[in-house]
């Protein structure tokens, strides 16, 4: 079939591969360092207690048949380590059926991760990695040119990111349609970054203007996509201009850059090779039999899977960020429905002294990303991805969003747990743990110009109420 594939698109389907292999790499490590304190067999939110009583068939994971500690580590380095591979090429040194193995078994080991993260993996961007990684299964590889059904797929999916990002806004919060989000956005964000303090001190106007270029990225610009080139390597690129402002202004572990990746599916990679001088190798041959029968077998699939997002996005009770079937296939996603108007932070403290008075001195733990020492200007760790800071930022806003890993994450800080303190930047009970931990809930607030001169101080914090009271371990 002569249109099945589109040889013009042969360095766009290369770069999109490569880095959204990067980003699988991103996923893998992260999995690997900070599972055993969030999922671990003695985590906060144990995978052996929870496949206990959720079936094979609500969450597919070979954890299900066989779960340690080690046998995890050895899971997630191994798609750590064929990550790698493909970053370096190894996908295009190979037949086709064998690259196809190799994206599979990638979507394979991470739906395996995901399946039992419970709330760690509650995200979008976990599903929206799944998704994306299955279409590039039957992307091809060097040996035949990109299938022109697939780069549609993918297309249909960065469509529905955006658009479905745009509507949510819409349809939530008051402050997307008066232009007034920004106002708060950029000091109430999950976890900001180094240089979301400037983009917060940007005068109102501008933030006006943000907004309003957001609701044009997010709901006329896609349309786009579907539109002959060079129409569509147009809308690709504002997409990508507005996902990297979005990385410098915060971070949302790797959802911008996945975001960035898919739209180079609509790039006109031609043209850029014109433009860069890039040699095309032509592929060995044109694409088997077998392997279109695939492709539209796929995209047969996707389509009626599509029903139920698409759907969604024209409900008025639109959901965000939901998998309507195990395998994470056709989602639907959305971010920043609403947007909180303050800042509340869970400081979290200790002390070694066996008997609290009012002069017991309490020392404050430090997290690697979420916001504590005033003093401390926020990090960028995107595209990696922080889980307990993330969730910490959950518990600030609801004791609710934590009432099933909260309790466990105190009592690891009192036995002195090495995989949880691990996942923080300090301890300040390093020769033996504290024999009380207890939490307060401070209101944060980004500082004044004249303040951050004054003070050297970033943010600036004022004590609200106890979240939770000195907790020490039972005795026995």
């Amino acid at each position: 079939m002569e249109w099945f594939t589109a040889s013009g698109y042969w360095l766009s389907r290369l770069v999109l591969q490569r880095a959204l292999a990067v980003v699988y790499l991103v996923a893998f490590l992260s999995a690997a360092l900070q599972f055993r304190a969030l999922i671990g067999a003695r985590g906060m939110l144990p995978v052996p207690r929870f496949v206990a009583y959720v079936p094979l068939r609500r969450s597919p994971s070979v954890f299900h048949l066989h779960y340690s500690d080690r046998f995890f580590a050895a899971w997630a380095w191994g798609g750590a380590l064929l990550s790698a591979a493909v970053v370096l090429g190894a996908a295009d040194a190979v037949p086709l059926w064998a690259s196809m193995l190799m994206w599979l078994a990638l979507w394979a080991l991470y739906l395996s991760i995901v399946n039992v993260g419970q709330t760690w993996y509650g995200f979008g961007w976990e599903s929206l990695l799944l998704e994306a990684g299955f279409l590039a299964v039957f992307l091809g590889n060097a040996r035949t040119d990109p299938p022109v059904l697939v780069l549609w797929l993918m297309r249909w999916l960065l469509f529905r990111v955006e658009f479905g990002a745009g509507l949510i806004k819409l349809r939530g919060d008051p402050c997307w349609r008066n232009l007034t989000c920004l106002y708060f956005h950029h000091e109430t964000q999950p976890m900001p970054g180094p240089l979301s303090w400037f983009f917060h001190r940007l005068p109102r106007p501008l933030h006006r203007v943000e907004t309003a270029a957001n609701h044009v990225a997010q709901l006329v610009v896609p349309l786009g996509l579907f539109a002959p080139q060079p129409v569509a390597s147009v809308a690709a690129g504002v997409i990508i201009c507005t996902q990297l402002w979005l990385v410098a202004s915060g971070n949302f572990s790797w959802l911008n850059w996945l975001t960035i990746v898919l739209a180079l599916a609509a790039v006109d990679g031609q043209a850029l090779a014109d433009v860069f001088s890039v040699a095309h190798h032509a592929p060995l041959g044109p694409a088997p039999l077998w392997y279109e029968a695939v492709v539209l077998a796929v995209t047969v699939l996707v389509l009626v899977l599509s029903w139920w997002p698409a759907r969604n996005l024209l409900s008025p009770h639109q959901r965000m960020n939901v998998s309507f079937n195990a395998f994470h296939l056709v989602n639907t996603y959305g971010a920043f429905g609403s947007v909180n108007r303050s800042r509340h932070e869970v400081i979290v403290e200790g002390t070694d002294e066996e008997t609290l008075t009012e002069e017991t001195v309490w020392k404050e733990y430090g997290f690697k990303g979420k916001p504590g020492d005033p003093r401390r200007l926020s990090r960028q760790y995107a595209p990696y991805h922080l889980r307990l800071d993330w969730l910490m930022w959950f518990a600030g806003i609801s004791p609710a969003y934590a009432r099933e890993w909260f309790g466990p994450f105190v009592e690891r800080l009192l036995t002195g747990d090495p995989a949880t303190l691990r996942l923080l930047r300090h301890n300040p009970f390093p020769a033996a743990p504290p024999t009380h931990v207890r939490a307060r809930l401070y209101l944060y607030r980004f500082t004044t110009w004249r303040e951050l001169r004054e003070t050297g101080a970033w943010w600036h914090r004022t004590f609200e109420r106890e979240y939770l009271p000195p907790t020490r371990l039972a005795r026995r």
